[in-house]
C-alpha cells in the first residue's frame, strides 16, 4: 500500500472500526450494486481497512447485531438502500453510515418532489408532468414540446426510461414506466450535451461529459458499453465550468444531501443548464462516474472510499 495511504486512511490511525459494506439487496439496481460492494471491499482491503460485506437477504437488523458494525458503507442503489429506508433503521441502531441521511435519500429518490423542491429554490429543471393510463399522451406531447422522456418515478440507472416522439410511442413507454413504478413522470427533451457532476462533502467535483452511442445514456451505455465516452475536462469554458458546479451544489444541498453524491444534468442548444435528478448513492464501477471525476481531481479509488468513511465519521461523530 502507498505510504501516503498508509500514513492518512490505515485504520489504526483514523479508527474507522469494523466496516460492513452493504451491497447487492432487491432492487432493480442489484447487478451494479454487486459490482459497486465488490470494488468498495477491494479498496479496503488495500488500505488495510477491517470491512466485510454483507448482501441482505431475510432480517436486516439481525444481519447487522450479528456482524457489529463501527460504520457502515452503503453500496446499496435504488429501493431499500437508496430510498431513506436504511438509512433511518441504522439511525435507530445508532450506527454510523456512509452518504445522506433518510429524509434526503428519500426525497432524492422521488424525482418529481426533488423537481418540486429545485422550483421553489428557483433552480431550473425541465417542464414536466405526472401521467397516468388515463392521459392524453397527444396532448401532453404538444404541452411539452413534440418530444418527451418518460420515466419511473422512484427508479435510478435509467431503468425503465424511454423517449417519445409520437402517441404511440408514449404509451409503449407508458406501459414499460408502469411496469416499474405506480407513479410516471414526463419530462421534455432538452436536446444536448449530458454532464454528470459528482459531489463530496458538499463540494462539486470535476464535470463529465457524457457522450453515448445510444440515443441517449441508458442503462447499457452507463453500464455494459465500452463506446460510451466520458469527457473529463468536460470541455465547458471555466466560467461556465464553474456555474455547472455551482448549480449542482445548490441543487445538492437543496435537497439536504450530504457525504457524497452525484447530480446530472442537460444543457440544451444554447447552453442553458437543466437539473435532472441527484443520485445519493452512485455508483462505484469500473465505469462509474464518481471515481472517474475524483480521479481527475487526484484521488485514487482508494482514496475516495477512504473519504466518503471519514465525511460519515465526521458527521456521526457530532452525535445522532
Amino acid at each position: 500500500m502507498p505510504e501516503k495511504y498508509v500514513k492518512k486512511y490505515q485504520n489504526q490511525e483514523q479508527g474507522f472500526g469494523k466496516v460492513l459494506v452493504l451491497y447487492g439487496g432487491q432492487s432493480s439496481e442489484r447487478e451494479v450494486s454487486l459490482m459497486s460492494g465488490e470494488r468498495i471491499l477491494k479498496a479496503l482491503a488495500s488500505l488495510g481497512v477491517s470491512a466485510v460485506g454483507l448482501d441482505p437477504d431475510g432480517n436486516v437488523i439481525e444481519e447487522l447485531k450479528k456482524h457489529q458494525p463501527d460504520m457502515v458503507f452503503i453500496a446499496l442503489h435504488g429501493a431499500g438502500g437508496e430510498d431513506g429506508k436504511m438509512q433511518a433503521l441504522l439511525e435507530y441502531l445508532k450506527v454510523p453510515y456512509t452518504g445522506s441521511g433518510h429524509a434526503a435519500s428519500a426525497l432524492a429518490m422521488d424525482k418529481l418532489r426533488t423537481k418540486q423542491v429545485w422550483q421553489t429554490q428557483g433552480l431550473p429543471t425541465p417542464e414536466y408532468r405526472v401521467v397516468t393510463a388515463d392521459s392524453n399522451w397527444q396532448s401532453v406531447l404538444n404541452e411539452l414540446g413534440g418530444e418527451v422522456f418518460v420515466k419511473p418515478d422512484h427508479e435510478g440507472s435509467s431503468i425503465g426510461m424511454s423517449c417519445a416522439r409520437n402517441a404511440e410511442e408514449f404509451a409503449k413507454a407508458f406501459e414499460v414506466a408502469a411496469g416499474y413504478d405506480d407513479s410516471v413522470l414526463v419530462e421534455r427533451r432538452i436536446v444536448g450535451a449530458e454532464y454528470s457532476v459528482p459531489l463530496l462533502g458538499k463540494k462539486a467535483l470535476a464535470p463529465i461529459k457524457l457522450q453515448a452511442k445510444n440515443e441517449f445514456y441508458d442503462y447499457e451505455a452507463k453500464y455494459l458499453s465500452d463506446e460510451t465516452e466520458y469527457l473529463c475536462p468536460c470541455g465547458l469554458s471555466e466560467e461556465k465550468e464553474l456555474a455547472l458546479r455551482e448549480l449542482c451544489e445548490q441543487a445538492y444541498v437543496a435537497v439536504g444531501c450530504e457525504g457524497w453524491g452525484r447530480v446530472d444534468v442537460m444543457a440544451d442548444e444554447q447552453g442553458n443548464f437543466y437539473l435532472l435528478e441527484v443520485n445519493t448513492v452512485p455508483g462505484m464501477t469500473s465505469h462509474s462516474l464518481v471515481p472517474m471525476a475524483a480521479k481527475y481531481e487526484g484521488m485514487s479509488f482508494e482514496e475516495l472510499v477512504a473519504e466518503i468513511l471519514l465525511q460519515a465519521q465526521e458527521k456521526f461523530g457530532k452525535g445522532f
